[in-house]
């Protein structure tokens, strides 16, 4: 073990680029272990940053925290972001941000520790599972995140989809937890699509099979892509729908389409563009990302009104995709209480949030405690709802 008086170094990379992708990657991890999920790696981040959709301007100003010892070597670093407001992040501060400014603070900016637009659970105190001092190394870490939102001023910090394991290490850090759920589906070694439909009730399964046969008799039919087979004009195509769904819900759309092109540079094998087609047309389509154990569904959209297109293109092909490739489930995001009828299930995620302001953390932690007794209840209620038969000898 690392002798712990020998000088250690913490900090603030304003550009991922700054660093090489051996660097952030391989040494990070550890020499004999995979990457996290797709979404913390350097081609990831980078790509963001490259593509000007996650900067000053758009309110996600880069200050990545970098851990080395006294020879440069990397020790640990954390995806760190100043933040000039909440959008992108799918853990909602917006009201906590209104209160201290009625109580006449300055909510912004702030810190977030996360990958920017991803409601994905990943390590965030990013230290090699192999590394001998690695709970050394974490507190330091913890301990300098702390200490840079007090050096630089900002009301607080917030760690979000963070793994369980860092929740409860961040809680006993002097952070405040928050949990909330959203909806995976589990490959039980399935051979086939009709095969995982054998574990449901006969109403859900008759359902599912309607809606996808409802499509197939439109003419309407659905393609996953990845590698080389996605081209510039798959990406064009799915920017339109990405851009137009957008437009109609939520005002301005946080990918510019050079994003698109980074991907295709660095990360087309881990990419899955899912097109649904009509008359030989594109009219839908949903990016997802993937590693050797899940699929994560990320955007979608669509220029065609047709019933059920969401559900198809989102959720049956993104399952049929990881039947195929063997991967251990499915994580379909945030939201959405309609992917519970389709074999989604709810599956806790957590949150760790530092304020230097006591009065307001006070107040934080009484809420916070609240909603995840609501948030506990919800998700014991939603089980009950699941659409997987409760009879096993039930007929199929």
């Amino acid at each position: 073990m690392p002798d712990r008086r020998e000088p250690i170094e913490l900090r603030l990379v304003e550009n991922i680029s700054d660093l090489s992708a051996t660097e952030w990657d391989q040494h990070l991890h550890g020499k004999d272990t995979p990457p996290g999920s797709p979404f913390l790696s350097y081609a990831f981040l980078n790509a963001l940053e490259r593509s000007n959709s996650a900067t000053r301007e758009t309110g996600w100003l880069p200050r990545h925290m970098i851990m080395q010892d006294d020879k440069g070597t990397f020790l640990a670093a954390s995806p760190l972001y100043l933040k000039s407001h909440s959008h992108g992040e799918y853990v909602f501060d917006h009201n906590w941000a209104h209160a201290y400014e009625q109580g006449g603070g300055q909510y912004y900016p702030k810190l977030q520790c996360a990958v920017p637009f991803s409601p994905v659970t990943g390590p965030r105190l990013l230290v090699p599972a192999d590394a001998i001092d690695r709970k050394f190394r974490l507190q330091i870490l913890a301990k300098g995140l702390i200490e840079v939102t007090q050096k630089l001023g900002v009301s607080s910090l917030h760690i979000t989809f963070c793994t369980e394991e860092e929740a409860a290490f961040l809680e006993s850090c002097g952070f405040l937890i928050r949990h909330d759920h959203q909806y995976h589906w589990k490959n039980h070694d399935y051979g086939s699509f009709d095969n995982f439909l054998t574990e449901l009730s006969s109403r859900k399964r008759k359902n599912i099979r309607k809606e996808r046969r409802a499509l197939r008799d439109q003419g309407i039919t659905t393609h996953a892509l990845t590698g080389e087979d996605i081209s510039p004009e798959h990406w064009d195509a799915f920017y339109r729908f990405y851009v137009d769904t957008y437009d109609r819900k939520w005002g301005y759309p946080y990918l510019t389409r050079e994003f698109f092109d980074q991907l295709s540079e660095s990360m087309a094998d881990q990419t899955v563009l899912i097109l649904s087609y009509l008359d030989g047309k594109p009219i839908a389509g949903a990016i997802n990302f993937y590693d050797n154990n899940a699929l994560y569904g990320r955007n979608w959209g669509c220029v065609a009104d047709h019933k059920f297109l969401h559900f198809e293109t989102c959720y049956y092909a993104a399952m049929d995709f990881a039947i195929e490739y063997g991967l251990k489930r499915v994580e379909a995001g945030t939201g959405g209480h309609h992917k519970l009828q389709r074999g989604y299930v709810p599956h806790r995620t957590y949150s760790a949030h530092w304020m230097e302001n006591k009065n307001f953390r006070d107040a934080v932690a009484r809420f916070l405690e609240q909603e995840r007794n609501l948030a506990a209840k919800e998700a014991d209620t939603l089980q009950q709802f699941t659409p997987f038969r409760n009879d096993p000898g039930e007929r199929l």
